[in-house]
């Protein structure tokens, strides 16, 4: 968090996986210039990740989301992906999860 605010954390990797998860559903040149606007907000952190700590074994692409939140110490990650889960049962580093719908119903 960011002065109250939400802060996206990002590096290239995820917004790779950002782009080619959008293109898949739109195409190549909306899914660039979204991505191009998340890059570019103002509660978007830029996270360079040098600890790759492989916790998700399940579907290990996952695993750099997880490192990117270890690296900037953030409070949690939103998901509903259930590879997560995993994370609760990891002592250190504690990587905690919050559900797309308690995240929202938690900002109103």
């Amino acid at each position: 968090m960011l002065e109250g605010k939400i802060s996206l954390c990002v590096n290239t990797e995820i917004l790779d996986e950002y782009e080619e998860i959008l293109a898949e559903k739109t195409d190549k040149e909306i899914a660039h210039n979204v991505v191009e606007a998340i890059a570019r907000l103002s509660t978007t952190t830029y996270q360079e990740v040098y600890i790759h700590f492989d916790l998700i074994k399940s579907d290990v692409d996952d695993n750099k989301f997880v490192d990117c939140a270890v690296a900037a110490d953030a409070e949690y990650i939103v998901t509903n992906d259930t590879h997560f889960n995993i994370l609760q049962e990891i002592p250190w580093p504690k990587v905690n999860i919050v559900n797309i719908k308690d995240f929202v119903i938690n900002l109103e």
